[in-house]
């Protein structure tokens, strides 16, 4: 994944209806890649918030000078917010953001949450001695393999093209609490992902199902998408599945 020449890595926000989503953005990611759920999901009546992550969409200099709790407070305000102009509020999260709105939810009032391609436990190894290699190498240049299913569905991101150690840090820092806090998430949840994903663990998924406290809670397994489903192959069923989960649970009339 890289920078898109015709992309802005920028926030937007979809005015309509009392149901209002928020949608969370991945690691080293940007609101493009949560923009054509965003769409659907207002073209049928729903107040939409996409923002942009404190280091993202800049350099990856900026993004190394973050904390996670920059991620998470800076998503706490898109929340209330929210909040503030809607009657139900879900959010959603893709990768880092599904951590996101795991401490987002178990720390708020949520009429539901969606978790993308839920990052409580990540494929690469590497991650663990981020403590270490922060130090020595700051930032390293990220592979050029994608698991893209849809060879088209890159031109619809944009992202840092190197990877940032020290935020990196900062990202193990908060999948961990996520993984602690995954308990005291009681509200409706549904989980999406792909077998073709090949950033997080192969159980991530099933791992955040059982360990979620939701009684109301469900996952939906995709086959033929790489880790961004939501702009992948399979966005379409991403979106409608996401539509549907919100229909289920909502108490406001759009």
């Amino acid at each position: 994944m890289a920078r898109q020449p015709d992309l802005e890595p920028a926030a937007f926000f979809l005015r309509s209806g009392p149901t209002g989503m928020l949608l969370i953005h991945g690691f080293t990611g940007s609101p493009p890649e949560m923009r054509p759920v965003g769409e659907y999901l207002h073209a049928r009546g729903l107040t939409v918030s996409a923002p942009l992550l404190p280091g993202h969409g800049t350099s990856v200099e900026d993004m190394n000078r973050c904390q996670w709790i920059d991620w998470t407070d800076h998503a706490e305000e898109a929340l209330l917010d929210l909040q503030a102009q809607c009657q139900d509020v879900f959010v959603a999260g893709l990768s880092m953001g599904s951590l996101i709105t795991i401490h987002l939810a178990a720390c708020h009032d949520l009429q539901g949450a969606i978790l993308y391609s839920p990052a409580v436990k990540v494929a690469e190894p590497l991650i663990h001695l981020a403590p270490l290699l922060k130090h020595l190498i700051p930032q390293r240049a990220k592979s050029d393999e994608s698991d893209y299913a849809d060879p088209a569905a890159e031109q619809r991101t944009w992202s840092y093209e190197d990877y940032p150690s020290h935020a990196a840090h900062e990202l193990l820092k908060l999948m961990r609490r996520a993984r602690r806090m995954l308990p005291d998430v009681t509200c409706p949840l549904l989980i999406v992902h792909s077998t073709g994903d090949q950033a997080i663990a192969p159980d991530s998924a099933r791992y955040a199902y059982a360990h979620a406290g939701s009684r109301d809670k469900e996952i939906m397994t995709l086959e033929e998408s790489g880790h961004v489903i939501t702009v992948d192959r399979e966005w379409t069923a991403v979106s409608e599945r996401t539509y549907a989960f919100i229909q289920s649970h909502s108490s406001a009339r759009d």
